[in-house]
């Protein structure tokens, strides 16, 4: 991460606001993080849980979320995947 404060302060609650009025649950928000297999993981890992990959998928290419990674980018490098996931 380049600058952390900066990230906590400029981007987080900018991209919190984001998902979350796109209907996103925060289930993983940073946090110690442990490799167990495999390559390690990223010091700071954020999973979010949408209705659906394709809400997922319209909420990361929204207006809103490519304004906030663009500030955010400015502190960290930023690594953004959907998954889908199995029903409940």
């Amino acid at each position: 991460m380049k600058d952390q404060d900066a990230y906590g302060k400029d981007f987080a609650p900018v991209i919190a606001k984001t998902i979350q009025e796109a209907g996103g649950k925060f289930l993983v928000r940073g946090g110690k993080t442990i490799g167990i297999h495999g390559t390690p993981p990223a010091p700071r890992v954020v999973v979010v849980q949408f209705e659906s990959l394709e809400k997922a998928q319209a909420s990361a290419n929204s207006p809103a979320t490519k304004a906030a990674f663009a500030i955010g980018e400015k502190h960290a490098t930023l690594n953004d995947c959907s998954v889908e996931g199995v029903g409940q």
